[in-house]
């Protein structure tokens, strides 16, 4: 038999082997970013509150905070909205990136459920999603008192994942900030 003969066989094994390690991976929420420990984007965009006002990125460091990615049109943030909440009552620090959406909805999505946020950027056409790479809302990120992304986790913020992911990761960068 020709060497050649055996390529498509190991070509064919290998590929298998990657796909069940997609498959069968733990955690298939958590995809890799590449900003990992890397500095948040630089940005100026309009807060969704008062589009008069431009926000950068410089404006949100100084203290750990979540970066939390919605959109009025997301179901899925529907669903994390109240959990939010409860967090921004404990004392959590969380920005919002309205992405993608109309700012008129967005006003009125929170105001109908309130605001969690300390203030929301709207990313309108969807840059700083881009450069942030983002998949879709809702996304959240853990961001240090640098400004330096930590973790990101893709999906609903619920009970579950704070107690498990974030929480740990959150308290553990505010011990180092002091």
């Amino acid at each position: 038999m020709k060497k050649w003969t055996l390529v498509p066989l190991v070509l064919f094994l290998v590929l298998s082997l990657l796909f069940y390690r997609a498959l069968f991976r733990e955690n298939k929420n958590e995809l890799p970013s590449a900003l990992l420990n890397r500095p948040l984007p630089e940005f100026q965009l309009p807060a969704v509150s008062n589009p008069e006002r431009l926000i950068t990125e410089k404006d949100l460091t100084g203290q750990v905070f979540l970066l939390n990615v919605w959109g009025s049109w997301c179901v899925a943030c529907r669903v994390e909205h109240p959990y939010l909440m409860e967090l921004a009552d404990q004392g959590v620090t969380i920005y919002g990136v309205n992405y993608k959406d109309e700012q008129a909805d967005a006003r009125q999505w929170l105001k109908l459920r309130d605001d969690p946020y300390v203030f929301s950027v709207a990313d309108m056409d969807g840059r700083l999603g881009i450069d942030l790479g983002v998949y879709g809302a809702p996304e959240t990120f853990l961001v240090d008192q640098q400004g330096m992304i930590r973790y990101k986790h893709i999906g609903v913020v619920d009970k579950r994942v704070w107690e498990e992911d974030l929480k740990p990761r959150y308290q553990a960068l505010q011990k180092e900030s002091g």
